[in-house]
């Protein structure tokens, strides 16, 4: 429905008016051909009757309407109107493209939103604080939030047992591809090729690293030093299947021969140089992957690789 007519000051140009409610345009639109303008609600409430254009008779559907022209637009924005709170005391006179803002503020409007000041804090519609009561809308509120709270939990529940069934049957597959490898030769061979091709992949991203100060190796780093290389590792794009063998080679007791030992250590101390290492990204550390090192002897590196912790000198 458009605007009543008898709000407006003075003449209002026939042009500006909706030939289904006799009343000023409001959000209007237009016929795609003729060109006649409607209210938007009007004119697609007669479509759901009729796909016709109501002057003219011309076909029509809701698909085909279209914005009116800007200079429409602009004498409509130009009119002169009334409060619609004239009957409750407003005395205002506004442009029709103010009237919107001007109603959010009206002193006069039943429905402007005012803060209850009784103790609730709640915002409520100006003609309906008579009847409100704290109490009782708190407690609906409280309500409305444990009953969302209850949908949230039970939404979580089922996600977590989304997320057990899916974990579930990923240990049922990765048992039945452990079993295929187990019983065919062939897949084993095909499942290795596929991990190794992951780990060339992977190496192949990091950057090249020079220890300068081979002294300074942490041999036996604690287990907050172990996370943050393991993260390290994780984030860097390292395969999931050799992180954890990795970490565990952090460590002095899961080195190989060569290096197992302080003393074993400073005996091929020279041999270090021999390492083609990648560095692992953002840390004083590095990997010496066995793919990498297969011209070093095989007291000093083991499969998948050596993970070597550095208190400095890693460039």
């Amino acid at each position: 429905m458009g605007f009543d007519v008898n709000r407006f000051q003075g003449e209002v140009d026939e042009e500006l008016m909706c030939s289904i409610c006799s009343c000023v345009l409001e959000d209007p639109l237009q016929a795609p051909q003729c060109e006649h303008a409607f209210c938007a609600v009007c004119i697609n409430e007669w479509l759901t009757r009729q796909p016709t254009c109501p002057v003219d008779r011309a076909a029509i559907s809701p698909g085909d309407l279209k914005p009116v022209p800007r200079i429409l637009r602009n004498l409509l924005a130009r009119l002169s109107i009334r409060c619609e709170n004239a009957s409750q005391g407003c005395s205002a006179i506004v442009k029709l493209d103010s009237l919107t803002s001007h109603l959010n503020d009206c002193e006069f409007n039943p429905k402007k939103p005012i803060s209850c000041e009784a103790g609730c804090g709640l915002t409520v519609p100006k003609d309906e604080m008579e009847t409100h009561n704290c109490v009782k809308e708190l407690r609906g509120a409280l309500q409305a939030s444990n009953n969302k709270l209850t949908n949230v939990q039970i939404q979580v529940t089922d996600l977590k047992n989304q997320v057990k069934e899916q974990e579930r049957e990923i240990r049922m597959l990765k048992e039945f591809m452990r079993a295929m490898r187990n019983n065919n030769p062939r897949i084993r061979e095909i499942h290795a090729d596929v991990e190794n091709d992951e780990i060339l992949r992977w190496v192949s991203t990091l950057q090249a690293a020079r220890v300068t100060r081979w002294g300074g190796m942490i041999s036996t780093p604690d287990a907050v030093l172990q996370a943050v290389i393991k993260r390290a590792l994780i984030d860097s794009g390292c395969p999931d299947h050799i992180i954890q063998e990795l970490m565990e080679n952090a460590h002095e007791r899961r080195w190989p021969p060569g290096l197992s030992t302080l003393e074993t250590r400073q005996l091929h101390r020279r041999q270090y140089e021999n390492y083609v290492t990648k560095r692992i990204p953002g840390k004083q550390a590095v990997i010496v992957m066995a793919c990498e090192n297969q011209h070093v002897a095989d007291d000093m590196i083991m499969e998948p690789g050596l993970v070597m912790i550095f208190a400095h000198g890693v460039e």
